[in-house]
């Protein structure tokens, strides 16, 4: 399992790679944490309306291959507010993704 978090200019603000996980996987898990953030959706949401006929259709090979279009990246709110977003990979990516976002602590400004 690789996770990562962005904030709400989808900057990178912290990344974790369990020990064995895919090298591969270290960009899905970033970049599912970016497209849930840029796009204010769940990944697997726009996956979903991504499919041929629908209105997101061909929208992940936009922003140079960075969109994600299946489970595991998840917008993070505050208050109502999208702050930043989760994102994982491997096989349980969506129920990690869901748990961190669960789990975030209480933020203050």
């Amino acid at each position: 399992m690789n996770i990562a978090v962005v904030d709400a200019g989808t900057n990178l603000k912290a990344f974790t790679r369990m020990d064995g996980a895919w090298l591969g996987s270290i960009d899905i898990a970033i970049n599912k944490a970016f497209t849930a953030k840029a796009f204010d959706i769940s990944t697997r949401e726009l996956g979903q309306n991504s499919q041929p006929g629908d209105k997101f259709f061909g929208i992940h090979v936009s922003n140079h291959d960075r969109v994600m279009i299946f489970a595991g990246g998840i917008p993070l709110t505050v208050s109502g507010v999208i702050v930043g977003a989760v994102g994982g990979s491997g096989e349980q990516d969506q129920a990690v993704a869901e748990a961190a976002a669960a789990a975030r602590p209480t933020l203050t400004r």
